[in-house]
């Protein structure tokens, strides 16, 4: 195939651009905040997961602490009416029979509040537990939204630096021999597309031509579209290749 040099030289700036593109595609649809509010995802998840069973725990032990005071309650409504019935009676036995009913209530309400006691005890951690538990998640919730925010900056930026190289390679490719742009874009599919030859040395590949390829290139005609015989890419010859 046969091109102007000139037009060959206008292939470096399209796969500059071509280059440009890529990378601001794959930036705006992959951000670098990606994988880590994926990481976040995933972390809440298993955090929600546990906080669900602290909130279970604390709830069993409310429940058991309101059961518990009411127990007590019972007891000393008891205690006030024997109590009562004691001040009044003038029945012996039913005096002593109030006196050791009075007993047992005692003892019952000292067991009541050891049990109380251990169970505001247990609730008390139960309600750090969750407390730390909904701290991690704030801070988790914290840092994804924070990233995200990053990563909408991130796509929009990229896609910006998309669409102006877009608009640029247009603006260059329009004045390039189409045969060539086509022969271009099949090379570009499986290679870097064209790159400068530099003091014998493809740019595209960074492989040093060797000595026949080399006489192959000093020997080509100057509109003659030569490639890269290591990566395929076209090779734009100037000043700086060392021919």
């Amino acid at each position: 195939m046969k091109a102007s040099p000139a037009d060959q030289r206008r292939l470096l700036e399209v796969a500059e651009l071509d280059t440009r593109i890529r990378t601001a595609d794959a930036a705006r649809r992959n951000p670098p905040q990606a994988a880590r509010v994926q990481e976040l995802i995933a972390r809440r998840q298993e955090l929600s997961s546990e906080l669900t069973t602290r909130l279970g725990i604390r709830d069993d032990l409310r429940a058991d602490l309101a059961r518990i005071e009411s127990d007590v309650a019972v007891v000393d409504a008891r205690r006030a009416r024997d109590a009562e019935r004691l001040s009044s009676t003038s029945n012996v036995k039913e005096a002593q029979g109030l006196e050791s009913e009075l007993g047992s209530l005692a003892r019952r309400k000292s067991d009541l509040e050891d049990a109380e006691l251990e169970v505001m005890e247990r609730l008390e951690a139960a309600d750090s537990a969750v407390a730390e538990q909904e701290s991690a998640i704030a801070e988790t919730n914290s840092e994804g939204a924070r990233l995200s925010a990053e990563a909408k900056r991130a796509v929009a930026d990229a896609t910006a630096v998309f669409e102006a190289a877009t608009r640029d390679r247009a603006a260059v490719v329009g004045g390039i021999a189409p045969d060539l742009v086509v022969y271009y874009d099949r090379v570009a599919a499986r290679s870097a597309g064209a790159a400068l030859l530099r003091r014998g040395t493809c740019e595209g590949c960074r492989m040093v031509l060797a000595g026949t390829d080399l006489q192959t290139v000093r020997l080509s005609a100057e509109d003659a579209v030569i490639t890269c015989p290591e990566c395929g890419c076209i090779l734009v010859r100037t000043e700086e290749s060392g021919l």
